[in-house]
């Protein structure tokens, strides 16, 4: 499994596979993987030729910054068991390599911010979906893998 952790490296390896023909099957996690993560990873590796796999803990989905910080981590753990089940690819971007300094765009969902854990989490539905869509124009997946 080959680690990356900058954008462009990412795109590189993205735009090698397409060369080739080759599906991208895209799981994004925050990482502290479990069996849910896992059984997403799997159906990746049945469905595309070439699953990537994301851990990435969002700052912009987190309010107040407490539970940025408190949210679980284990890197080594969660590196260790996305290689012995096959991933191929480990984007683990550091928070200024999605938001650089000066970052300003954001993706809105209105009809979402007002309706399920938008209600006690203000700004939550932005920063998931602003994210996503970063991380899909970087990954530029044939297939995502979300529950």
């Amino acid at each position: 499994m080959k680690v990356i952790k900058k954008i462009d490296e990412m795109r590189s390896a993205v735009s090698g596979i397409k060369s080739r023909g080759m599906s991208i099957g895209f799981v994004p996690t925050m990482g502290y993987l479990h069996e849910g993560h896992l059984s997403l990873v799997r159906e990746s590796l049945r469905k595309a030729d070439v699953t990537v796999v994301s851990i990435f803990v969002n700052p912009a989905q987190f309010d107040p910054r407490k539970d940025f910080k408190e949210y679980p981590r284990d890197l080594n753990r969660d590196s260790e068991v996305l290689e012995r089940e096959g991933v191929d690819y480990l984007f683990v971007p550091e928070s200024d390599e999605i938001y650089p300094q000066g970052h300003k765009t954001y993706v809105e969902v209105y009809d979402l911010q007002d309706k399920l854990c938008g209600r006690s989490r203000p700004g939550h539905f932005r920063g998931v979906c602003t994210v996503v869509l970063k991380l899909f124009n970087i990954i530029n997946p044939d297939i995502s893998f979300f529950r």
